[in-house]
């Protein structure tokens, strides 16, 4: 089994925030499955399905960003889930707004979802696909700016990236973690080039 989880903050105020945009993935992948996040349970909400071939957890852990471990840790004990079969969506900001990259183990990078996942769990050797947000503009608070709402002219490439990153997780599954990072984490076009 694979638990795929995205990171966010719970609540109608952070819904359309730079820091949801993990939630937006699982939602987005459960909406192509036919799926609803029915159960809660391990202070989650939950979703159960099939995914190439595979059973699937889809998690949107409810408690705060910084506490996402509690819901991750405890749920991945419960059905004796390997670190390694987990994914993980999360903004990041060192990523240009549009771009993804899959990376399997390594530090917090300082995003306090990440952080709190690496104390709950066994080891830090679960699968994140990071969805690029962008640098914060000068003079802006890091934590302000993932904690604001996209601007309406970067909907449309939000929702490419979400589609990607929901394609990426499948070519995981399918082809393992090197062979999707080998096609995902290629140079990719951030936005299109029309009228430049």
């Amino acid at each position: 089994m694979h638990l795929l989880v995205g990171l966010g903050n719970p609540g109608e105020e952070y819904s359309d925030t730079r820091h949801n945009i993990g939630f937006r993935v699982v939602d987005g992948l459960a909406d192509r499955l036919g799926l609803s996040f029915s159960d809660r349970k391990f202070k989650a909400r939950l979703a159960r399905g099939t995914l190439e071939g595979q059973p699937c957890l889809f998690m949107k852990p409810q408690g705060f960003m910084n506490l996402s471990g509690e819901s991750v840790g405890p749920c991945a004990g419960f059905f004796q889930i390997s670190t390694t079969n987990i994914v993980v969506f999360h903004d990041e900001l060192d990523l240009p707004l549009g771009r993804i990259q899959i990376k399997k183990g390594g530090g917090h990078g300082g995003h306090n979802g990440v952080r709190s996942l690496m104390r709950h769990l066994p080891d830090g050797e679960f699968v994140r696909i990071r969805l690029g947000v962008g640098r914060p503009p000068a003079g802006w608070d890091g934590a302000d700016y993932v904690l604001g709402r996209f601007r309406s002219d970067e909907w449309e490439a939000v929702g490419r990236m979400v589609d990607r990153a929901s394609d990426a997780v499948t070519q995981v599954l399918r082809d393992g973690v090197s062979r999707a990072m080998n096609v995902f984490n290629r140079v990719q076009p951030v936005e299109d080039d029309e009228g430049s």
